[in-house]
């Protein structure tokens, strides 16, 4: 939960000696000019399958950086791994090569931790492992703390999310996760590039927080003399995009929303949302099934993955199933329960499904019990649609049935991937919606109690028939990565404020 345990050993103590020592002799701590011409994953691509005569006539030396991540001591020689981002290599320290005096200080001074630059030649081992024969070697960062011991340090969970920096270090998965990570940010990028979409950026600070039912969190502009909102969606902005003529726009970034912390919750996370005109939800379908198993072709190389132990096939097409469908027939909910309120909580409580037995809406109730019936068995990717409007206040009423929109969401492994609808165009539409939130939610910290009078403005001036979607970046890198939770994803997630003493 705290701080790793290394005072009681002294092991701090003696590692600020050595450094006193170090600095007595004239030798700095933290240099800054050792120039790395190589890295370690470079040499193993190249090098890895040559033989021992082979490597003795590659020409070098080679010069590298890198963290001495294990060492072992022999007597007139040492070996050891350094390892900087691409990867670990072995090295070998021997006194008739770099000299006694060179060897004795190497052999007191260097500990496991410290970053040092070698230059050195290849050759083979006994065992087969490639090696760096150390002509060469400096100092270039004390560490002044040890790692983690290589089974038992880095095992507590909430230590490996506080101090992310020691994680990335010990944890070669954790590196990949991230690696993985940029690498889906930048693929989706291109593929909505490619498709004529144009990356925009819209304000992460707002008067009025819009575009989701979600607490805001709340700060304050001094020179303005406002409260502002970090942003819940950037929906609304995007949207007065269309209405200024751009027809493709796309941007992943940052929301907030004051909300619980859980493993698919975090305070802050990324979101892709992108809007087109002139379609509608049922045209997004192709294109998010599109999306996702041209994702999962790039990263994983194939469209059947593994998530915890599930086997996912995001081949295309998906099934789609109508909300209210979806309750009678995954959820077992009778009909007649759907009826009413007093029958919805009702069912609830024998149940024990919580919900807010004081709410008005009844599509509101109804979304409590597909979150617990529902939700959580749509293993395999589908497409649940026609949402009530009770849930959907900017999407499109459906034209056959006024009670329901033109919006889907895709659930893939029990939990939401994408939220879409055709986009309620009609702005005498939109504020009888936000005047009947804004009524009915007076007493709901999730709805802000105020018109966003510009939106419905801009809506006047016309905005096209659009449609619009937002898919969460980080749960969708936790499908893959098979991570089972959101913290694991998010480089630094939030967490509650470290105890003292």
């Amino acid at each position: 939960m705290g701080e790793l345990v290394v005072e009681e050993s002294g092991v701090l103590q003696k590692r600020r000696e050595k450094a006193e020592e170090l600095e007595r002799l004239g030798i700095p701590l933290y240099p800054n000019n050792f120039r790395a011409k190589d890295r370690a994953g470079a040499i193993l691509e190249v090098f890895g399958d040559y033989k021992a005569e082979e490597l003795e006539k590659v020409p070098g030396p080679f010069v590298l950086a890198g963290r001495l991540m294990a060492r072992r001591d022999f007597g007139k020689a040492c070996f050891g791994h350094i390892q900087d981002e691409s990867g670990r290599i072995q090295i070998f320290v021997k006194r008739d090569e770099v000299g006694a005096e060179n060897f004795k200080l190497f052999k007191k001074y260097i500990d496991i931790g410290d970053i040092i630059g070698v230059k050195g030649r290849l050759f083979r081992t006994k065992t087969g492992e490639l090696t760096i024969l150390v002509e060469e070697f400096s100092l270039v960062t004390k560490s002044l703390r040890p790692l983690p011991e290589k089974f038992h340090g880095l095992q507590d969970i909430e230590l490996r999310y506080r101090q992310r920096y020691l994680d990335l270090i010990v944890n070669p998965r954790v590196r990949e996760i991230f690696r993985r990570r940029t690498k889906i940010i930048r693929l989706i990028r291109e593929y909505f590039a490619s498709r004529g979409f144009l990356e925009v950026e819209t304000p992460m600070m707002q008067p009025i927080p819009g575009g989701a039912t979600a607490r805001p969190f709340k700060t304050h502009h001094n020179a303005l003399g406002v409260d502002l909102y970090l942003r819940i969606a950037p929906e609304l902005y995007l949207k007065r995009l269309l209405v200024g003529g751009f027809e493709r726009v796309f941007e992943i970034n940052r929301n907030f929303r004051n909300e619980g912390i859980s493993i698919q919750h975090n305070p802050e996370f990324t979101m892709l949302e992108f809007y087109q005109a002139y379609a509608t939800y049922e045209d997004l379908m192709p294109l998010t099934e599109d999306l996702i198993s041209y994702l999962a072709q790039e990263i994983l190389g194939d469209t059947k993955i593994t998530y915890q132990g599930e086997i996912i096939d995001l081949t295309p097409p998906w099934p789609r199933l109508a909300f209210k469908e979806a309750l009678l027939k995954i959820g077992q909910v009778p009909e007649e329960v759907l009826k009413d309120r007093k029958t919805v909580i009702a069912f609830a409580r024998e149940r024990e499904i919580k919900l807010d037995e004081r709410e008005p809406l009844l599509g509101k109730l109804w979304a409590k019990l597909f979150d617990a019936l529902v939700e959580p068995k749509l293993i395999q990717p589908t497409f649940v649609t026609h949402f009530p409007v009770d849930i959907s206040p900017l999407a499109r009423r459906n034209e056959a049935d006024p009670t329901v929109t033109d919006r889907f969401e895709l659930f893939i492994a029990g939990r939401e991937i994408a939220n879409a609808f055709s986009e309620l165009n009609d702005p005498r539409d939109q504020r009888e919606r936000f005047l009947e939130q804004i009524k009915k939610g007076r007493h709901d910290e999730e709805i802000h109690p105020e018109m966003d009078e510009d939106f419905v403005r801009a809506l006047e001036y016309g905005m096209p028939p659009a449609a619009g979607e937002g898919i969460g970046i980080d749960r969708l890198v936790m499908l893959f990565t098979d991570s089972p939770s959101i913290r694991e994803v998010i480089l630094f997630p939030q967490l509650r404020p470290e105890k003292k003493g």
